[in-house]
């Protein structure tokens, strides 16, 4: 008798048309809007006067794996796949590659995380999330949406995560690389970690949506230079183990953050040195202390991983925690 199966991505982008912010912001904020621009090797989206990115995602479908030295940076919309703005030709797409549901998370919105105006940040993404919302209305059974929320005003961050949850969209993804003065060990963000809990809205910490670095330009910042590429998985870890090693999740037993896209082949040693770390704690008397357990089992009850492609990582699956790991397609 033949297998049969459903086959879930925890990880699938949309290509954001040109027009997805038109109409959607306070009229204060319209001239700073994401908006496109033609170039001469690509259409670009320019936000409150920056150049961020091109649409080189969804214009170059299969390159990657069959003609490698055509990949550009840039592309134009023209050339985007309607797969990849479009709901009923994604899921089209989806069929063809024998995907039933999508879990959807931005392309142009993870640049969007660098936007160093928290106010105009919060309205772009609250625009997103309706459009997001009703790119999902068009069959919810399929496609799950994840909502951007810009968390460092705690108060506003509650209040967008419920209305998101209201729109019908089933989690929300927040910063991978918040600057220092704002990272993830400080009590503030105790509300907003309460709400999710409640909401039953998981978190996730998708690569490459870093805030800005004081004086760093958008080519100086964390996702533009090679080095860091390579080495994105350091700010999930940091933000991970600052939830883990402050208590959040002891507090917040249900809940739930996600590592997305950044692979599985840190996990292992990450777990040994969260450990090793917090059994040191007679030489930091200050630290938290748990109740019962260690670093790691709140790492396996509390985090999931997404991830695409590791073969380093499916090799040691049983170290990681086969419970935990979600394909993203």
């Amino acid at each position: 008798m033949p297998l049969t199966y459903t086959i879930l991505s925890s990880d699938s982008h949309v290509v954001e048309p040109p027009d997805t912010w038109n109409g959607r912001l306070p009229a204060k904020y319209r001239d700073r809007a994401p908006r496109v621009v033609a170039d001469a090797d690509g259409d670009w989206w320019i936000v409150d006067g920056v150049r961020t990115n091109s649409f080189q995602g969804g214009a170059q479908t299969g390159k990657r794996f069959d003609r490698p030295d055509e990949l550009r940076p840039a592309g134009a919309f023209a050339d985007v796949r309607p797969g990849a703005w479009d709901p009923k030709a994604f899921l089209a797409d989806n069929d063809l590659d024998g995907v039933w549901g999508s879990v959807l998370y931005p392309t142009e919105g993870l640049s969007l995380f660098q936007v160093p105006d928290g106010a105009l940040l919060a309205a772009i993404f609250a625009a997103y999330n309706d459009w997001l919302a009703e790119f999902c209305r068009y069959d919810a059974r399929r496609l799950k949406g994840i909502a951007m929320i810009h968390v460092e005003d705690v108060p506003a961050a509650v209040a967008e995560l419920g209305r998101t949850r209201t729109l019908g969209l089933v989690g929300a993804m927040i910063t991978a690389g918040p600057a220092e003065d704002a990272s993830y060990d400080r009590p503030e963000y105790d509300p907003f970690w309460a709400a999710a809990e409640d909401l039953e809205m998981p978190l996730s910490l998708h690569i490459a949506t870093f805030r800005p670095q004081p004086g760093a330009g958008y080519e100086d910042n964390r996702s533009a230079r090679p080095a860091v590429i390579a080495n994105w998985d350091r700010y999930v870890k940091v933000s991970l183990a600052h939830l883990i090693l402050t208590g959040v999740f002891e507090r917040h037993p249900r809940l739930r953050v996600g590592s997305v896209e950044h692979e599985l082949g840190w996990v292992p040693f990450f777990l040994d040195r969260l450990d090793y770390t917090y059994t040191q704690r007679a030489r930091r008397p200050w630290w938290h202390r748990f109740k019962d357990g260690l670093p790691s089992d709140f790492f396996h009850r509390n985090v999931f991983l997404s991830f695409q492609e590791d073969a380093l990582g499916i090799r040691d699956r049983l170290l990681i925690g086969i419970d935990q790991m979600m394909w993203g397609s």
